[in-house]
């Protein structure tokens, strides 16, 4: 049995060597896996699954991207791949229709899994960052479903505009805060941890791949940070047959 994870690809029309790369790992590395996990930030943004309906007249190439993305994952799950979604802070907005189109499971955030015989949180991470308030308002807001509901009954090109500009927002307020802001809060790691009986837990979101020795209520622990994709390499997790998560970067 084998499980691969990974996170915070970011996929986007403007990048494509991030996509080409993800695509040939999907026929080579992945190709024979049990199960892919994808925690979050799968796609820089997502405005909704109507989406889907673009293809071929969408002049940003987002909804050939999408479609493109989504029938490569379909193809992985033929074969016999259990593929499973999570939200994150940049594609909150993904849906069931994706996930079908996928042939992938949409996964709650937080997730308790069982790796071998030891269970596993899997998280994307922002939850995590508690001393970001502006962006745990945000946060919040964001995953309101009448918010949402608000968002996804907007016209496309407006939703389209509305992402891009979250994405400059995020990125010039982000230019301005302390790095340990933007970091996990250690105390909220043990906290939820402690609160789902693990020792492992896996997320991405940061950016800052490393694994973390950790005690959870006087056991060893630990939390494995999974990097973002960049043109040429990027970074998994591969679970065999022990259970042990093994992280590695991976040149594409």
């Amino acid at each position: 049995m084998t499980t691969l994870l990974i996170s915070d690809l970011h996929l986007n029309p403007a990048a494509a060597e991030i996509t080409e790369s993800f695509l040939g790992w999907l026929e080579t590395r992945a190709r024979d896996c049990d199960a892919l996990y994808i925690l979050g930030d799968f796609f820089d943004a997502w405005i909704g699954d109507d989406l889907l309906d673009l293809a071929g007249s969408d002049p940003t190439g987002h909804a050939d991207l999408a479609v493109r993305v989504a029938q490569a994952l379909n193809d992985l799950a033929q074969r016999g791949t259990a593929i499973y979604l999570m939200h994150g802070n940049r594609d909150f907005l993904l849906g069931e229709r994706f996930a079908e189109r996928a042939g992938a499971t949409l996964l709650p955030d937080p997730s308790l899994v069982s790796f071998g015989d030891q269970p596993v949180l899997l998280m994307h991470g922002d939850s995590l960052c508690t001393r970001d308030d502006a962006y745990m308002a945000f946060r919040a807001q964001a995953r309101d479903p009448n918010w949402q509901a608000r968002i996804l009954g907007m016209p496309l090109g407006e939703r389209i505009q509305l992402a891009r500009q979250l994405r400059e927002q995020s990125g010039e307020a982000n230019s301005n805060k302390a790095d340990d802001i933007m970091d996990v809060t250690p105390d909220e790691v043990v906290k939820v941890m402690a609160d789902y009986g693990v020792t492992t837990l896996i997320h991405g979101h940061t950016h800052r791949p490393a694994v973390h020795a950790l005690d959870i209520d006087g056991k060893p622990a630990q939390r494995i940070v999974l990097g973002d994709w960049q043109p040429g390499h990027g970074w998994e997790i591969e679970v065999g047959n022990t259970g042990k998560p093994e992280l590695r970067e991976i040149w594409i």
